[in-house]
């Protein structure tokens, strides 16, 4: 590339994987850019910040709560276009986390566990490792990263 060239366009984003006990993984619900989504909790990598602090930040954000024992889980490692950002390459990052105790929010057995259909709206609730089902995220990132989740929380092959 030359000094001319456009420079690559990328969006990273960062997710924790947050378990506990028994064998339950956080999955956020919420109401963003005038649609529902299913995702894990985390969010975008501001410039200047490493992606532990990105995660970390992004977990007082949306939960008020910290997390502890985190480990690299996985980064996307094929090719996706962004789906909010034109001409962007978009790379997740995940880790495998807990929450440090004890839960400060409020987690719910409902998906979309909101009075109305709200920007900025989100509810939180745990999925057993058995029954994670990549069709329930919203995007193909955490679909692919909800199988290997659940291969590894379960021993599946």
């Amino acid at each position: 590339m030359n000094m001319t060239d456009k420079p690559d366009k990328f969006t990273i984003r960062v997710y924790g994987l947050i378990a506990n006990d028994r064998k339950e993984v956080l999955v956020t619900d919420e109401f963003q850019l005038n649609m529902k989504m299913t995702k894990f909790p985390g969010g975008g990598l501001d410039f200047g910040e490493g992606t532990i602090d990105c995660l970390k930040r992004e977990m007082m954000e949306e939960c008020k709560q910290e997390i502890e024992d985190i480990q690299h889980f996985y980064t996307t490692d094929f090719f996706q276009k962004a789906l909010f950002w034109e001409d962007h390459q978009l790379i997740s990052i995940y880790y495998l986390a807990r929450l440090k105790e004890p839960i400060k929010f409020r987690v719910s057995s409902n998906a979309f566990d909101f009075h109305e259909m709200v920007n900025g709206n989100q509810s939180f609730r745990w999925v057993s490792a058995e029954s994670l089902n990549p069709d329930e995220f919203t995007f193909p990132i955490d679909k692919h990263v909800a199988l290997l989740l659940k291969q590894y929380l379960t021993g599946l092959s």
